[in-house]
């Protein structure tokens, strides 16, 4: 790996933290995403720096920052823009909507109707967006970042499953330490803090060329594979009994999924190759949304990352990747 695209890494981290208090685990995410080109589905109560985190970032990589704020009445020319018809010219012009930004924060998207978010499905799969009749093309890079109140569920629409899949991953934010919100409390309340541009959006896309060619030996490419068909068919796991527990397994996406965010992991721990540790790190979060539990389980109260743990134990990962690597160079 070029160790300037690692140590670009570092220092984008570094500026944003000393904004952002806390929540490594969720900053840790937002980078593979956007390393990784995936998008990112956000569940947390209100207050938790998920606007902060993205906005900073934005700003630390020196591009551009959207926020859409998600209501019942939002229709699919508030997000990807619309034709206006003048008076002077007599002529139709476009007029682009907030997602034509690098990353773009969907508030409460679940709180939008299914026009509303059909429209956003279009833009994050095919990095376009149509009107009337003419494509546009988002910049690049291009991530979206949705958020979710889990409390307050009076109002809101379920996320079509089609929609869920095409985020990479879910990541369920907690509340800080009390000695992290003691620390919250000080910058908030200090002197502002400026933090300068640690990278740019053509350094980036350099890196997630780099995290590209990061090695995935096939095994590991097997063991994802395994994992999601257990999601399927619980009975691969040896789970004989957890079939009734869940209603839908992952998509191939998912598989997708697990091998581009373990390489993003891997190049943003500082090398060139994936481990094991780096797929099973970042599994739950991208099998929790993909994983529905049955009525059966919900009223158990089992949830899907009880479900996920469970395949994960009884599927084991591979001890030896590397062979392959070895032969190839030797």
């Amino acid at each position: 790996m070029a160790t300037g695209a690692h140590e670009g890494v570092e220092h984008l981290l570094y500026e944003v933290k000393r904004i952002v208090v806390g929540q490594d685990h969720f900053l840790e995410r937002v980078l593979i995403a956007l390393l990784a080109g995936g998008h990112l589905l956000v569940e947390g109560v209100p207050g938790l720096a998920k606007t902060l985190t993205v906005s900073t970032l934005a700003r630390a990589m020196h591009g551009s920052f959207k926020r859409i704020q998600f209501t019942p009445d939002l229709v699919p020319a508030d997000l990807i823009g619309t034709r206006i018809y003048s008076q002077k010219t007599g002529d139709f012009s476009t007029v682009l909507g907030p997602v034509f930004a690098n990353l773009v924060l969907a508030d409460e998207i679940n709180r939008a109707p299914a026009k509303v978010q059909s429209a956003l499905l279009e833009v994050m799969q095919e990095r376009q967006v149509t009107i009337a009749g003419e494509s546009h093309k988002v910049p690049k890079p291009f991530v979206v970042m949705a958020t979710q109140n889990p409390i307050e569920t009076e109002g809101t629409y379920a996320l079509p499953e089609a929609q869920v899949d095409r985020f990479m991953m879910k990541v369920l934010v907690g509340y800080p330490t009390e000695d992290e919100e003691f620390v919250i409390v000080q910058r908030v309340t200090g002197d502002p803090i400026d933090i300068g541009a640690a990278t740019s959006t053509e350094a980036l896309l350099e890196m997630q060329k780099a995290c590209r060619k990061v090695y995935v030996d096939p095994s590991l490419v097997t063991y994802a594979v395994k994992l999601v068909a257990a999601t399927r068919d619980p009975r691969k796991a040896g789970l004989h009994n957890h079939g009734r527990f869940i209603l839908y397994g992952a998509s191939p996406r998912a598989t997708i999924g697990l091998i581009e965010a373990g390489r993003a992991l891997a190049f943003l721990r500082g090398r060139d190759y994936v481990l094991p540790a780096d797929v099973t790190d970042i599994a739950t979060d991208v099998l929790r949304h993909r994983v529905v539990p049955s009525y059966e389980a919900l009223s158990e109260g089992i949830t899907a990352d009880k479900l996920v743990a469970d395949i994960m134990r009884g599927v084991p990962a591979p001890e030896k990747v590397l062979e392959g690597r070895v032969a190839a160079n030797a």
